[in-house]
């Protein structure tokens, strides 16, 4: 073989040459090599996007083995108008469960029914920035509706009953969410987009995930005060100031009701709502990224129950990147206006249905208008004072009686109240025609029934009497006019005392954790 002659510097050589000492073989070889390692490369720069991809995908996967979800069958037939409300409504409840490793958190028999230890129901307004959260006391005497039982029948409605005999409602282990959600939507007049169930299980492994939540505790407390039966005070479990705490001693701070202020379950209260507004702002602080958030609903959805609409990975991402603008300031936690009724809690009129409204008209705590938009669709304006307010008297009878000598007035009211859903029992004249003002009367129980009613009547009296029931008696003062032309105005905000006793998420540790 002839040698090929080496090329002038600066020139290309011509194809099929090759540099001297090299021969043709050599060269190809080369070359294969450098395509085998561009192809290696891209195999393994293909094999690690597949693997991310599968490992993605294997978590999306075990989040969705991990949902648990309540059939929609045990829902009420007559719920709130879904188009009332331009916000959505989320119920949270708490739940004691013995069951799937929770007795050895919580205590108690594993074979015992299923029991909702707290509840709030967080309202997230249409503009995605405003968010309130109201607690609703366990012992909150209330009219729970009828509920599906396990056989398949339902129950009778029961009134003045405490507010968590809801959830145990057909005593099984997984408890009846659902039947607590029917009984927020007759207490509110709201529509509830959605339930999520946690237990003690699935609370202690988020409070993990998230390296623990900061809290403030008010005093000392030591063994006894988390369990009175204790014959001694045992040793300190939380010192007094700001701590850390996570997994374990996270479920015991928020269960702790003994030891600390006045013992009540208000007080508790006001310390979970401050626990839950430190947990939301270290999630904020972490970012609401996928990174973030799958650890997270992986911790969570481990030991979580949710109605269908979060039946899915999917769904529950998404419900949590809706949230990601909500402002820390602009997210308040408050307690359903309450007194003590004996060793029970009752809810206060027309307090409590001034928040309602609110909520549903989409105003925050202050009166402003944070109707925004949902859906992609501009929110229609809040309604006038000369508008009807948006009452639904599904399911609550009503009596009227006529207490003037002007005639046809009990009529004209029955009218009134079945237009909105009241089912008027009976018409009437009241046992004296001298009445000056209408008043709706109620008995023990009703009265969140009645203040619905006393909506449509406006100045009505709202007056609790020993009889059973809701009966509106009319005055001098009604006219027997339709209340779209004397409605009264819709509550643009709420009531100084419960505005003033709202918790922000970036509120002070230490401030507003006791009641008394």
């Amino acid at each position: 073989m002839t040698q090929t002659p080496e090329a002038p510097a600066g020139r290309t050589r011509h194809r099929g040459r090759t540099p001297q000492g090299d021969t043709p073989r050599r060269d190809g070889r080369r070359r294969r090599r450098k395509r085998g390692k561009l192809r290696v490369g891209l195999a393994i720069g293909l094999s690690f996007l597949v693997l991310l991809g599968a490992g993605a995908g294997w978590l999306y996967l075990r989040l969705n083995g991990n949902i648990d979800t309540f059939s929609s069958d045990g829902l009420s037939k007559n719920r709130p108008d879904a188009e009332a409300s331009k916000g959505e409504n989320v119920l949270v409840i708490g739940t004691d469960a013995r069951t799937g490793g929770n007795s050895e958190l919580g205590g108690g028999d594993k074979d015992d029914i299923g029991r909702s230890d707290t509840a709030f129901l967080l309202h997230v307004y249409a503009d995605h920035r405003h968010a309130v959260g109201v607690s609703i006391p366990r012992d909150t005497l209330v009219t729970i509706p009828p509920c599906k039982l396990p056989d398949g029948s339902w129950s009778e409605t029961r009134t003045n009953t405490m507010f968590n005999a809801a959830y145990s409602t057909g005593e099984t282990a997984e408890g009846n969410p659902a039947c607590t959600q029917n009984t927020v939507e007759k207490l509110t007049g709201l529509r509830v987009d959605h339930t999520v169930v946690v237990d003690f299980k699935g609370f202690a492994e988020l409070t993990k995930v998230v390296n623990g939540v900061e809290v403030c505790v008010p005093n000392d407390v030591y063994q006894q005060d988390l369990n009175p039966k204790r014959p001694t005070r045992g040793e300190r479990i939380f010192k007094k100031g700001e701590q850390k705490v996570s997994g374990q001693q996270a479920l015991d701070y928020v269960r702790l009701r003994h030891g600390i202020g006045d013992g009540s379950d208000i007080g508790r209260i006001k310390r979970q709502q401050a626990f839950v507004s430190s947990l939301i702002k270290k999630v904020k602080d972490d970012g609401f990224t996928p990174t973030k958030l799958l650890p997270l609903a992986d911790a969570a959805t481990k030991s979580m129950t949710v109605d269908p609409g979060l039946g899915s990975a999917d769904k529950l991402l998404k419900f949590a990147m809706g949230l990601k603008n909500v402002d820390l300031h602009n997210t308040k936690f408050v307690t359903v206006p309450w007194r003590y009724e004996g060793s029970r809690v009752a809810i206060v009129e027309p307090d409590a249905g001034a928040l309602w409204a609110a909520l549903k008209s989409d105003r925050t705590l202050d009166g402003k208008d944070a109707g925004g938009k949902k859906d992609g669709k501009k929110a229609s304006a809040s309604p006038s004072a000369q508008e009807t307010p948006a009452v639904s008297g599904t399911g609550v009878a009503v009596a009227v009686y006529n207490g003037t000598l002007t005639k046809g007035l009990a009529s004209a009211a029955a009218r009134t109240l079945t237009g909105h859903d009241f089912v008027v029992t009976s018409t009437g004249n009241a046992k004296s025609q001298d009445h000056a003002t209408t008043a709706v009367e109620y008995g023990a129980g009703r009265e969140a029934d009645a203040a619905k009613v006393a909506r449509l009547f406006p100045g009505a009296e709202l007056r609790a009497v020993t009889t059973a029931g809701v009966a509106v008696v009319l005055g001098a003062d009604y006219t027997g006019a339709e209340p779209s032309v004397a409605a009264s105005p819709t509550p643009t905000g709420v009531p100084s005392g419960v505005a003033d006793d709202a918790r922000s998420a970036d509120e002070n540790l230490c401030s507003k954790l006791s009641y008394g």
